[in-house]
């Protein structure tokens, strides 16, 4: 993934809050996930994107690698990508256990909204929560939520987001069915979001989805482009 100087110097400063955040990470470290974009959408699962909406790869040689664009056109509410495929097929994610996502991104306004979903599975007569976290990039700002049980949304941090230039984010979740789960949000290697006491694993479980989501709306065209997405166990892995 991407780096500079400046991510290197506040990656050091918050060193110390970074390991607190998550008390249940596991002592062993390890990447689960490399999602070079060169290799293709199918280091996802599957592809959520009404037509004329999709998800596509390519590489503007400068410093990022390959990139998935995840292209909401008018006439399309979404385009993402669900859950994650590794060699051996789709990754089983569990309670009581630690994520970390990492990626870096670039929207084309300021308004691409749910750029992040951690997807309950089943319908929403199945499950308690339809999406415990969301990351949404509104209003030129990049808004982490929680979603606790009763569609209760609760801010759990916000900061500046600038169209048209890249930054990267990584967050993570250590999954609790009984409501003592923690969340933990960066953005250009700040911590800006930190949630504990959530519950943050669902009836049926979650998967991740990445990508450009407004709900009913389509009206309005967005673009995500993604690269250097990763997943492990500790942020060092992702960062």
């Amino acid at each position: 993934m991407h780096r500079t100087p400046l991510r290197a110097w506040l990656c050091t400063a918050a060193a110390t809050a970074c390991a607190t955040v998550l008390a249940a990470s596991p002592a062993q470290a390890s990447v689960i996930w490399d999602a070079d974009a060169a290799q293709g959408v199918g280091v996802f699962v599957t592809t959520l994107c009404d037509s004329p909406g999709e998800v596509t790869t390519g590489n503007w040689n400068d410093g990022h690698g390959t990139f998935f664009k995840f292209n909401k056109p008018i006439g399309s509410p979404r385009c993402e990508a669900h859950s994650v495929r590794t060699g051996s097929g789709e990754y089983t994610f569990k309670d009581d256990s630690t994520y970390w996502f990492g990626w870096d991104s670039m929207t084309k306004t300021g308004n691409a909204q749910t750029v992040f979903q951690w997807k309950s599975n089943g319908t929403n007569d199945q499950n308690s929560q339809n999406y415990p976290v969301l990351l949404k990039v509104e209003d030129d700002q990049l808004k982490a939520w929680y979603v606790a049980p009763g569609e209760t949304w609760i801010s759990i941090g916000t900061t500046p987001w600038t169209a048209g230039e890249w930054h990267s984010v990584q967050l993570g979740i250590t999954t609790d069915a009984g409501g003592t789960g923690t969340l933990s949000v960066y953005k250009d290697g700040t911590e800006f979001a930190s949630r504990s006491g959530a519950r943050t694993w669902d009836d049926l479980g979650n998967k991740p989805r990445w990508g450009t989501y407004f709900g009913t709306d389509d009206s309005t065209a967005s673009i995500n482009w993604v690269a250097g997405l990763s997943m492990g166990t500790a942020r060092s892995d992702v960062d």
